[in-house]
């Protein structure tokens, strides 16, 4: 699946043909670095493994550097293998543009790490109601669970039962958004609608 790695900038909103006002998300794709070529010869498949975001030698392994060395660039932040990259030949090395795998009304998949929002009560995490029925008895049970269980059988609260937990901080792919726009001279993508994560996090862009 051929695709790219971005930034999100931040969301802006363009006026369309009719005059309708639509909501976008800014991706910055600078030119992505092909690390590694793997094929059916020598790996058992066929991929090509990008990266973008440049990083401190001082800040990177040995490891590393000397990988990143093979395709003559400094040690990157992301990097994001790719199966069956079949649309453009690109050796080690090169570097791939945004116009190069997109084009103005393309559908693409958009995968990222969604904002982490810490320990979350069950109206926050699951928007429950609460026991809102305050004035027969109730006190501050505006927001809380309610039953969470049988009694004696199966005496025991059944897995995957909707409580407070960790709410946040996962890897969420949103599908089929459209590329509104490209600006290819600053690598920049509008794409309508939101996509999953915070201000300047890594996304990858699928096609």
């Amino acid at each position: 699946m051929n695709g790219l790695i971005g930034k999100k900038i931040g969301m802006t909103s363009i006026f369309a043909e009719d005059g309708r006002n639509i909501s976008c998300t800014v991706i910055e794709a600078e030119p992505n670095v092909v690390t590694q070529v793997k094929t059916d010869e020598s790996d058992g498949y066929n991929a090509l493994q990008l990266a973008i975001g440049d990083k401190k030698e001082k800040n990177s392994s040995q490891a590393l550097v000397g990988h990143f060395g093979k395709a003559n660039t400094v040690p990157k932040r992301k990097v994001k293998e790719f199966r069956d990259f079949d649309f453009i030949e690109k050796s080690l090395g090169d570097t791939i543009k945004v116009d190069e795998i997109f084009q103005e009304g393309d559908y693409v998949d958009i995968s990222g790490t969604s904002k982490g929002k810490g320990f979350q009560g069950v109206v926050k995490r699951y928007n429950f109601k609460g026991v809102n029925d305050a004035t027969h008895g109730q006190h501050n049970r505006q927001r809380a669970p309610g039953s969470i269980g049988a009694a004696s059988t199966p005496s025991k609260v059944v897995k995957g039962m909707r409580m407070a937990g960790r709410t946040g901080g996962k890897t969420i792919t949103t599908k089929n958004l459209e590329v509104i726009k490209i600006f290819p001279d600053k690598n920049l993508l509008l794409i309508k609608g939101c996509v999953p994560g915070h201000k300047g996090a890594y996304v990858v862009i699928q096609k």
